[in-house]
């Protein structure tokens, strides 16, 4: 999610609402200790230098079960910090405690912010070897598919 995107979420809803991955909902009393630039400046398996940028906020949930944060008030934080990444429309990453500190994809659905796990992924699939994979379909599905689309005189056999 961009970062226009997530600011024009917080316009439609007065509660902020984050559920994480497992389905569990972040206590509502949540801060956000983190509003900030990422960078990752880092070389691929392909030899390619390569530069990520993303805005990171991180939840905090401590003992101040009194503490809520509103929609607005995130806003603000938000505007506040944007010189940080220079106004620049970056996706937003999440960090989150669970067993470790988790990074995450935000989505926003029914007025409600959802944590999405992140994926690792080759970025030089063409350049270090790795085979693209092939669709696998069972030999019975096969079977059956060419069954059905070939008749006698149909010039499929």
């Amino acid at each position: 999610m961009k970062l226009s995107s997530f600011l024009s979420a917080l316009l439609t809803t007065d509660s902020l609402t984050f559920n994480t991955s497992t389905g569990e909902q972040v206590p509502a009393h949540f801060h956000v200790t983190e509003a900030g630039l990422t960078t990752k400046h880092f070389v691929d398996c392909g030899g390619v230098i390569r530069t990520e940028k993303s805005i990171s906020f991180q939840l905090w949930v401590a003992n101040d079960i009194d503490h809520r944060l509103s929609a607005s008030k995130l806003a603000g934080i938000i505007n506040q910090s944007s010189a940080l990444w220079n106004h620049q429309d970056l996706d937003i990453e999440i960090e989150y405690q669970g067993t470790t500190i988790g990074r995450f994809d935000v989505m926003f659905e029914k007025k409600e912010f959802f944590l999405l796990n992140k994926q690792t992924d080759c970025l030089a699939k063409d350049n270090c070897g790795i085979p693209v994979e092939k669709l696998k379909v069972p030999l019975v599905e096969l079977q059956s598919a060419k069954a059905s689309s070939c008749v006698p005189g149909g010039g499929c056999c």
